[in-house]
This record gives structure tokens, C-alpha cells and sequence, in this order.
């Protein structure tokens, strides 16, 4: 099929076979066990499982098996697998939970409310990342088309990612054959630096998160009384964030939480940074005359994916401004995300953090620091040329554009996961989360246009596995 066939071929399946289902799910508010502790009584998981295998249903691709896998009190993996012609496997991924709704929506938009404006499909989890399952299967439907020769592929849509992949481990330890042997990962996770070209993520970043709690007093009393005598809880909280954090910069200089860059990552951060410009920081919402952190876009990459870094994502002991009264609070407790180098260990750095901000507290100050989640990055391994002239024939052939290939700021536990239980394997990391998509935060979309055009780079590779035989 000519390329401007197939793409034409491949806008017109997902106008009427995925965005219609797309947007129903978009309205299933499925969030991850993190963020809906009665996950299992809700039942929205289940709903946007049982929607996406009424669709698979309805496709009735030829020898197509489909098993969902379950485990008590873990919500389940679904796993969809076709035998191929090759002595080959390739194992698709993504994951059907969402993040919480976070406020902030445009007054026409909803997290749970599917809204079609032009190119962009808006509403929590079609780009992070519902649409993958959907986009696998089209590519796969394209392949049997094709009638070329095909490997075995496998698809694995998980429940949890959201909450760090938390029943991964589970499935891989007690069903392990069901996953075989790939030797190509293709993740549709992932983010891209524009939307006119086919992006590669190299690596992610790791994630250490919990709350630091700074207790100075049994219970409130009056500022005018106490302040100058009792010191405040966020004054102590402020000086032990400091321990990691450079207040100025923003730099997280103890040695623990610092690796060095990869000589090939930077190449391809410049080349990133070449040809994104300053949308590498004119993508995101600044208000007014707000500034990045530094001016170079080099930099600016190498510190989102390659550097650790600090945001402060929640906060409690702090009453809103209209019942803030003259009260000098007993206590602060802060949400810490620290953002780690793909390379640096979550679990040594997470208790390496921990040490760092209960010891020796300032004026004795009652200190905790407790521990919530602790995820270690990834990085890729080396891209073989086959792959690479693969990866780049794809993008050139439907976006007319080379591939890029850039590090992500975010985690994917899940590759992690796969990267040491198939260490010899390839990956295939991209995605659609591009500029303004804003994946956890308000105003989500996936851009259609653009994840037409990746659908038909995916099935490109998959089309072409012989070459990397």
C-alpha cells in the first residue's frame, strides 16, 4: 500500500473505530489504586477493561487470543497475543489507569468528559496513555493485511502504572512464560518533544516520593506570643529542604542524588535542543514574564532528564488563606517528588533522603520523614544500527522528518521491570505526549493527527522486523 494510502487507510480506522471507543473510556474515571483507595468496590478499572475487550472483541482479528490475568487484590493485566511466521518476539505495552482529576480545567472541559477540538481529543488518560491499546491493535490489524511475514507479538495493558506499576512484579513473578522472550519492546507511554516527527525516549528518570513532617509544638498558639520565642515549623521544614536543594537554582548537589551524563545522551539532547528551540520551555503554561531556570535549552533538557529535582506536590498543617488566623502552627508536612537520574538507585536514595533530612534537626525539632514510593529510572541500551535505520525510516516515510531520540523526565516502571527480566532486548519507547499535552495536570489531550501518524511508524516496524534479524 502506497504510503499516502495507508495513512489515509489508518485516518479513517481511527475516526470511526477508535476515537468513538477513546472517548468513552476518557469518560471512565479509572484512576490507580493510589488515588481511589476503594478502587475495587467502585469498579471503574473493571468498566474500562470490560470496554476495551467488548472492542477487541468486536474486531475479531484472526487468532488473536485474549486472557485477562488476575491476582487477589491486584488489578488485573490483560494480554492479548498472536502467533507470527518468524523466530521473533515483540512485546507491546501500556496501561489503561489513570491520574486523579487535579484542578484547573478549561470551563468546557472536564477530566471525565471526552472533548473533541480539532486535532486534540481533551479529557484524563487518552494520551497517558488509553489510546495505546487501540493503536497496537491497529497496527497489528495493518500487519495481517500486510501478509508479510510477522513475528509473534504479544500486548500487555496494565492496571497500576499510575501507582508505580505496584502489581507488575506479581504477574511477572507468577506468570512469567505468558510474557516469552522478546527481543524488541515497543511502550507507547512515552512523550515527544514536538508533533512533526517520530521522538525516541533514551532513558527515565526515577522517582523517590514522601512526606516530610516538622512537629515544633502540641498544639497552635498565638504568633504574637510565641513567634520570635517558638520557631516555625515551615521556617525548619525550609532549612532542611535546603540540605538538598539549592534555593536559588534549584540544584540538588548532595553527591548521592548526581551521576555522570552519558557522552551519547547529550549528543542527542543537543540535537533535541537544536531543533526544539525554546519550546523546549515554551510548552509549558508560564505566567507573565515567569522565565525557565536557565537560559540554555541544552541544559534545559539535560536538567529534565538527566538531573535530579525537587517539586513540592502537596502540603498539609497549612489552613487556607480566608481561615489563616494570627496562629503559630504546631506542624508542616510537605509532599517531596524528587526526581532522580535514570542511573541512580531509588531504594539507596531514598534512604540516603531520608537520613539527610531527620538528622540532627534544627532546634530539635520532632522530624519524620516517611517514605512512599521509591521507583529507579532506565536507562536504554545501545540501539542497534538496524534498529535505528529502522526507527528512522519509519518517521521519515509519515512524517517526512528524521527520528529523534531524547531522554524523558518521567517513569515508566515497567521498563525497568522488562529491561532486567530481558536484558538483551531492544525498545521502542515513544509516545504522545508532546507539547501542551499535560498529562496529570488540567487540560489533557492527545493529539489525533499526530497519533495516526505514529500508529503507522509502529506498524511500519512491525512490518519490517526481517530487517532486524
Amino acid at each position: 500500500m502506497a504510503t499516502s494510502d495507508l495513512l489515509s487507510s489508518i485516518d479513517q480506522y481511527w475516526e470511526e473505530k477508535i476515537v468513538p471507543s477513546l472517548m468513552e473510556y476518557i469518560e471512565i474515571p479509572a484512576k490507580s489504586p493510589a488515588f481511589d483507595s476503594k478502587w475495587q468496590d467502585n469498579g471503574y478499572l473493571e468498566d474500562a477493561l470490560q470496554l476495551v475487550e467488548r472492542w477487541i472483541d468486536a474486531r475479531q482479528v484472526p487468532n488473536l487470543k485474549k486472557e485477562v490475568l488476575r491476582g487477589d487484590n491486584r488489578t488485573p493485566l490483560l494480554l492479548l497475543d498472536l502467533a507470527g511466521d518468524l523466530d521473533y518476539e515483540v512485546l507491546m505495552y501500556g496501561h489503561l489507569d489513570k491520574q486523579p482529576e487535579m484542578t484547573g480545567w478549561d470551563s468546557d472541559l472536564d477530566p471525565w468528559k471526552a472533548v473533541r477540538k480539532g486535532e486534540k481529543l481533551y479529557g484524563r488518560g487518552g494520551a497517558d496513555d488509553g489510546y495505546a491499546i487501540y493503536a497496537s491493535l491497529c497496527a497489528v490489524e495493518y500487519l495481517l493485511e500486510a501478509g508479510t511475514p510477522r513475528p509473534n507479538i504479544k500486548i500487555a495493558i496494565e492496571f497500576s502504572e499510575e501507582s508505580g506499576s505496584e502489581d507488575l512484579p506479581f504477574y511477572f513473578e507468577n506468570f512469567a512464560t505468558k510474557f516469552g522472550s522478546p527481543k524488541l519492546v515497543i511502550c507507547l507511554d512515552s512523550g515527544a518533544g514536538n508533533y512533526d516527527q517520530m521522538w525516541s525516549t533514551t532513558s527515565l528518570r526515577g522517582l523517590v516520593s514522601g512526606v516530610l513532617k516538622v512537629d515544633v509544638l502540641d498544639e497552635g498558639v498565638h504568633s504574637g506570643d510565641a513567634s520570635g520565642i517558638v520557631p516555625d515549623s515551615f521556617r525548619v521544614a525550609r532549612q532542611l529542604i535546603s540540605r538538598l536543594e539549592d534555593p536559588y537554582t534549584g540544584e540538588v548537589f548532595p553527591e548521592a542524588f548526581r551521576v555522570d551524563i552519558p557522552e551519547e545522551r547529550i549528543q542527542q539532547a543537543l540535537r533535541a535542543a537544536e531543533t526544539l528551540e525554546d519550546q523546549t520551555f515554551k510548552k509549558f503554561p508560564f505566567t507573565d514574564n515567569m522565565q525557565p531556570s536557565i537560559e540554555s535549552n541544552l541544559e534545559l533538557i539535560l536538567n529534565r532528564t538527566w538531573r535530579a529535582a525537587l517539586t513540592i506536590t502537596g502540603a498539609e498543617g497549612l489552613p487556607s488563606i480566608d481561615s489563616a488566623g494570627n496562629v503559630l502552627r504546631p506542624s508542616t508536612s510537605l509532599k517531596l517528588s524528587l526526581r532522580i537520574p535514570p542511573t541512580v538507585n531509588a531504594k539507596t536514595a531514598a534512604k540516603q533522603l531520608k537520613e539527610l533530612l531527620e538528622s540532627d534537626p534544627p532546634y530539635n525539632a520532632k522530624v519524620e520523614y516517611q517514605l512512599e514510593d521509591a521507583a529507579s529510572g532506565w536507562n536504554a541500551p545501545a540501539v542497534s544500527d538496524s534498529l535505528e535505520a529502522l526507527i528512522q525510516e519509519s518517521s521519515k516515510t509519515y512524517f517526512g522528518k528524521e527520528a529523534l531520540a531524547m531522554g524523558e523526565g518521567g517513569s515508566i516502571p515497567f521498563m525497568g521491570m522488562i529491561g532486567e527480566a530481558f536484558p538483551d532486548a531492544q525498545f521502542v519507547i515513544t509516545g504522545v505526549l508532546g507539547p501542551n499535552s499535560n498529562a496529570h495536570g488540567p487540560n489533557e489531550f492527545i493529539h489525533i493527527e499526530y497519533a495516526k501518524k505514529l500508529t503507522a511508524c509502529v506498524f511500519h516496524v512491525l512490518n519490517n522486523i526481517k530487517k532486524l534479524q
